[in-house]
């Protein structure tokens, strides 16, 4: 990434400048030890994305930047679930069930969850954003870059960014936090799709820019509540857009 592309990195991705971080599917029954999907799960480990997505998490508590988790899960009886998909016909024969209230919808260690973490859970479709509450939420907090991690590559982690686009957000992916099965398939995934609509990115590259000196806005120690506020009041006015413009 040349300079100004990393200062504009910097820009888009400010604690105090409205950047949400969002983990994908980050849980136990899908990236854990006892995944129902282990080879997404291994290459999740193997490939060092589960760990920075956790780096990432970390990060961003310790920068003050708000986390949402997006939990996919089902009723135990199955209401309200897809099964318009092969994928949906599939994953409800899993000997791993992703059930509300289970082991394994929770978040997956290494990543820790703050008290101030927002966890998201959708019983339904594909996208962590379309039909839940994650768009008011960022809409709520001001956000107006949304950085994507997590898995998978092959479908959740790109519904998630074409989503966030066609809701005129400015997309943010570190291409070493996502994955996918094959390997192989998500960094062709991400050169041939993800690079078109979002700012491709890597861990170290986010984490540079949090650990950058902090410009003076923050010194007057607004809590992350107020400088939300003040972004939604200030887009309120403007007729409630959220794209860069």
């Amino acid at each position: 990434m040349g300079e100004s592309a990393r200062e504009r990195l910097g820009e888009w991705i400010r604690p105090d400048g409205g950047v949400v971080l969002l983990t994908v599917e980050c849980q136990r029954g899908v990236v854990g030890t006892e995944s129902a999907l282990p080879e997404l799960a291994a290459v999740a480990r193997s490939s060092g994305a589960l760990r920075n997505v956790a780096r990432l998490v970390a990060a961003a508590h310790e920068a003050d930047v708000q986390v949402i988790h997006a939990v996919a899960e089902r009723r135990p009886d199955g209401r309200g679930a897809n099964t318009n998909a092969r994928l949906f016909r599939a994953a409800a024969r899993l000997p791993v069930q992703q059930h509300s209230g289970s082991t394994a919808v929770r978040i997956a260690e290494p990543i820790e969850v703050a008290d101030e973490d927002i966890v998201v859970r959708r019983l339904h479709g594909l996208s962590p954003l379309a039909g839940t509450d994650v768009d008011a939420l960022l809409r709520n907090l001001g956000c107006r870059t949304l950085i994507v991690t997590g898995v998978s590559a092959n479908v959740a982690v790109p519904n998630a960014v074409f989503d966030a686009v066609n809701r005129g957000y400015t997309v943010v992916v570190p291409g070493d936090a996502i994955a996918g099965v094959p390997a192989d398939y998500t960094p062709a995934m991400i050169r041939n799709t993800l690079a078109l609509v979002a700012t491709i990115t890597t861990t170290d590259e986010v984490l540079g820019c949090w650990k950058a000196p902090r410009r003076a806005g923050r010194a007057d120690g607004a809590s992350r509540a107020d400088r939300a506020a003040g972004r939604v009041a200030g887009r309120g006015a403007a007729g409630g857009a959220v794209s860069r413009g």
